[in-house]
């Protein structure tokens, strides 16, 4: 197989390292790697290479979740991404875990099909859904993406391919779902989509005051199928905390249906094509000072003016509604050439709010404003072992890359966020110690006992899983 030399990084573009890379098509070069990387071989080198391996995607998780160890080996799985069986009656679907969430709107949305659960980006493979058992603006009523899918294939380190489900082989399911990409390659999905009555969102959004206002609109929103906000970390006092929500649910009344006499397909609500394009693009990297406090503030304040106070309906493109940043290609640069690191979190219910005050206290007095802040309401538990999500409030933020005046304010984030019982996402993350994860996820010795098993050799490794101890 062949192998080739490069720098990797996650979307947040922190931190780098140099790895080999190879792309697997099918299931028999995903055992060439696997049988490579447990060989130590390849062409362009005359020493040993590490003996690890890790599957990666689209690369679009924020950290170092999917990237190599370094000197170690990238498989690419991108172009395992056909559709292998689709039963048009119940949804339920098998395909290949480098199809991507586009690619599947691409095939099942003008059928009236859609994902149950999507992530704020429709780049995402479905190993990378299962991996990162990713959640959506629907996470309090459906819950995380985790809960429609029904079984996995995974190429284990013995080159064994292993079918495991709720019923089969579960410990090897549930130790996938949100497991980091550590137990194996993923080659297929099965999993169930849902029916839509069009491609339209009917929404809603307004502005709320202050941190208490966004909980109260949050309560009388339920309903809106799918809810989620934006925060501003800048302001300060009373109106600390203030922001714009949006709240939206599938429109079964789609815009140029028969209502405004429109034909029979726009009735249908499927009158636009289902992935919109990318209108904008940064072509290179932002100077590293152009996010900075004033820029962050002013921005800030033209955003949340920018919306009424009373709600405003509006019909939008489902891809619009879900995935607003891919309308900009490489929207990554724009924090330059030091990148980015996000930082998300999710604390418990607490009717005095008092994480999520200090938290937010803590960001405004650091001078380091976030320019994407997040704020929305978790209601259930991620299924996996090392799953993100539980009931409580999350909070999800973007931060110029500081350094080390970043680093520290982040480990003040950690300690509020445990003090308070919750838990930093991993699939964001690039930074977090391995005494805080395991204080954060108690299932990880549960989680270890079911990947040793799987992995005697410990040959699946990432930069976050030896970071975290997980190796």
């Amino acid at each position: 197989m062949q192998w080739s030399r490069g720098e990797w990084s996650g979307w947040g573009q922190w931190p780098r390292v140099g790895a080999f890379s190879s792309a697997a098509l099918d299931r028999d070069s995903v055992a060439r790697a696997i049988a490579d990387a447990k060989a130590g071989h390849c062409e362009l080198d005359t020493k040993p290479m590490c003996t690890h391996l890790l599957a990666r995607g689209e690369g679009r998780s924020y950290g170092d979740v999917a990237t190599p160890l370094d000197g170690a080996r990238l498989l690419l799985t991108r172009g395992m991404s056909a559709i292998h069986d689709f039963d048009p009656e119940t949804g339920r679907l098998v395909c290949g875990a480098g199809a991507t969430v586009a690619d599947l709107m691409f095939a099942f949305l003008p059928k009236g099909w859609f994902l149950p659960v999507v992530p704020g980006t429709k780049f995402v493979t479905m190993a990378g859904a299962v991996a990162n058992d990713i959640h959506g603006k629907n996470q309090p009523a459906d819950g995380n993406f985790s809960v429609f899918v029904d079984a996995l294939e995974i190429m284990t380190s013995a080159g064994d391919v292993v079918h495991c489900s709720r019923e089969v082989e579960s410990d090897l399911f549930f130790a996938t779902i949100g497991g980091l990409g550590l137990t194996g390659v993923i080659l297929t999905v099965k999993m169930r989509l849902i029916r839509v009555p069009s491609i339209w969102m009917d929404t809603e959004t307004l502005q709320f005051q202050d941190l208490d206002s966004f909980f109260e609109t949050d309560a009388m929103s339920h309903d809106f199928t799918h809810n989620v906000s934006w925060i501003d970390c800048v302001k300060t006092g009373s109106a600390m905390g203030r922001g714009v929500f949006l709240r939206g649910r599938y429109s079964a009344a789609p815009r140029g249906g028969a209502a405004d006499g429109g034909s029979a397909t726009a009735h249908r609500g499927f009158d636009a094509p289902p992935v919109r394009g990318q209108k904008l693009m940064i072509p290179f990297h932002a100077p590293s000072c152009a996010l900075n406090r004033f820029t962050v503030r002013a921005f800030n304040a033209w955003w949340f003016h920018r919306h009424p106070v009373a709600p405003r309906a509006r019909q939008m493109h489902i891809d619009k509604f879900f995935f607003p940043l891919d309308g900009v290609a490489n929207w990554n640069r724009m924090y330059g050439r030091r990148g980015f690191l996000q930082y998300q979190l999710v604390v418990p219910p607490d009717p005095e709010r008092r994480a999520i005050r200090k938290l937010l206290e803590t960001i405004t007095n650091s001078g380091m404003a976030s320019f994407l802040a997040v704020i929305k309401e978790f209601g259930q538990d991620g299924q996996g072992m090392l799953s993100f999500a539980r009931p409580g409030t999350t909070l999800a933020l973007d931060f110029t890359n500081h350094g080390e005046r970043l680093l520290e304010l982040l480990k003040q984030l950690d300690r509020i966020v445990l003090d308070a019982g919750g838990a930093v996402n991993l699939s964001k993350d690039a930074r977090l110690s391995a005494a805080d994860f395991r204080e954060m996820y108690p299932r990880f010795s549960e989680w270890r006992a079911v990947r040793d098993k799987w992995d005697p050799c410990g040959l699946f490794a990432s930069s976050m899983s030896r970071r975290l101890g997980l190796i």
